[in-house]
């Protein structure tokens, strides 16, 4: 089975400061067609998580461009250039098992 781990586990932040979320797996996402099944929710206090980035890299519709991601194979960042007091809540990442087609979602 692939394990995937997180840091940190919490992160203070400071209003308009960067900050970053990192995690790793123990084997490459990387799937024979590709692509990296990898993306970052954001879930606010009594709110449904809501995605942020998909496959690695690409942000959804709506979402400010103060996020972005990366990373690939084993090791991927989200970052937020400036923190905003609305990016407090809870950062999730998922990864995709293709042949099973679940998400297995931790949070971070």
């Amino acid at each position: 089975d692939i394990v995937m781990t997180q840091t940190p586990l919490s992160l203070p932040v400071t209003l308009g400061e960067p900050a970053s979320i990192s995690c790793r797996s123990s084997q490459s996402l990387l799937h024979s067609n590709g692509r990296t099944y990898l993306d970052w929710y954001l879930q606010k206090p009594g709110q449904p998580p809501c995605l942020l980035i998909y496959r690695v890299s690409n942000r959804f519709s709506g979402v400010p461009d103060r996020f972005s991601g990366s990373g690939s194979g084993t090791d991927f960042t989200l970052k937020i250039s400036r923190v905003e007091a609305e990016d407090v809540g809870v950062y999730y990442y998922t990864k995709i098992d293709v042949k099973h087609q679940q998400k297995q979602i931790l949070a971070l």
